[in-house]
């Protein structure tokens, strides 16, 4: 069996990492395909992937990302053809939909956030599976050509490829952070996504105020974000990908204004605030309801206090078997061998 993934963004590499190595110990044959942007290929040097990077980001603008995809996906068909694949998995990756279906290469897109239209789109119509949180409506996902192809899963999806995950006690010392003393972890918006289109003045006020209150260790997504946070001072901004799910693990508060830190911060019993300003997911509104998330309206409530039961949070973790995405991820595979093909 040949299974090709594309990581075009870094939570990807976090999410289909365990997926990649359980088909590697089944005996499959693993080809991975990455895109140069954020921490993505650092990721995978970190986690041993060996890839083959193709491509890079082209800019927020409409435009610059349909011309992107267009070049990316050809890009990817020269390098898939003639290579056999029986599946290809991309978490929101338009890109290896569109190649794979080119190539007529079963495939299966996965993702947690219904909002980004034009994405699902593309992914949901071309694809032959769509994995999604159980916490999703279907009736939600059916404008975008999914019906009969869901694959959902109970929970989150961070809670699946931190199931191996313990963390590792060295890291706050290596960003020079006293654990005696509150810590805040932060994640900048997504100023490059479609779903996103505005600058959060609300992000802003945070980090001024976080500033007073904490060691804040803000992990930018882009060099121009770098730039901006060292001119500012007072924040703790690393040079390279670092333990992300360590961090968090120690910290006492994590804000961000995505998605994918603030459900690993759940995930690992960390308090958490969202400061998004863009339409709800219902992952997100599932957790905020439950009040295991925050949502942040106001940067003067924000209060950091070192925790108390650090351990006890870290105790109660849900852990999932990575295996059940798997499974629903290669529901082509099972289809293809009944039907014949």
């Amino acid at each position: 069996m040949r299974v090709w993934f594309d990581l075009t963004n870094s939570p990807h590499v976090l999410v289909l990492r365990p997926l990649i190595a359980a088909l590697q110990a089944d005996g499959a044959e693993v080809a991975v395909t990455a895109r140069d942007f954020a921490q993505t290929v650092a990721l995978c040097e970190r986690f041993g992937i060996d890839c083959e990077v193709i491509g890079r980001h082209r800019g927020a603008r409409l435009g610059a990302k349909a011309l992107g995809l267009a070049d990316r996906s050809l890009a990817l068909t020269r390098f898939a053809r003639g290579r056999r694949f029986d599946l290809a998995i991309g978490h929101g990756s338009n890109d290896v939909s569109v190649a794979a279906f080119a190539l007529r290469i079963p495939a299966t897109t996965m993702f947690d956030y219904e909002w980004a239209t034009v994405q699902h789109s593309v992914n949901c119509r071309l694809c032959r599976a769509v994995v999604v949180p159980d916490a999703i409506p279907p009736q939600r996902l059916e404008r975008y050509g999914a019906r009969g192809k869901l694959g959902r899963y109970p929970g989150l999806k961070e809670e699946y490829y931190l199931a191996d995950f313990e963390p590792d006690p060295a890291v706050p010392a290596q960003l020079g952070l006293d654990v005696a003393r509150p810590i805040a972890v932060v994640r900048t918006p997504p100023s490059v996504s479609l779903y996103h289109r505005f600058e959060n003045d609300l992000f802003a006020q945070v980090l001024l105020a976080l500033r007073e209150q904490a060691q804040v260790v803000v992990l930018p997504r882009v060099d121009a974000q770098r730039a901006e946070l060292q001119r500012a001072g007072g924040f703790i901004v690393p040079e390279r990908a670092i333990d992300a799910q360590s961090l968090i693990a120690c910290a006492d508060l994590v804000v961000s204004a995505g998605g994918t830190m603030n459900r690993e911060a759940v995930a690992l019993g960390t308090p958490v605030a969202t400061t998004f300003e863009g339409r709800l997911g219902a992952v997100d509104e599932r957790l905020i309801a439950q009040g295991r998330m925050a949502r942040l309206e106001s940067a003067e409530a924000l209060r950091v206090v070192k925790r108390a039961d650090a351990a006890g949070a870290a105790a109660a973790r849900i852990r999932r078997d990575p295996r059940i995405l798997l499974d629903l991820a290669t529901a082509p595979l099972r289809a293809r061998r009944r039907g014949g093909g």
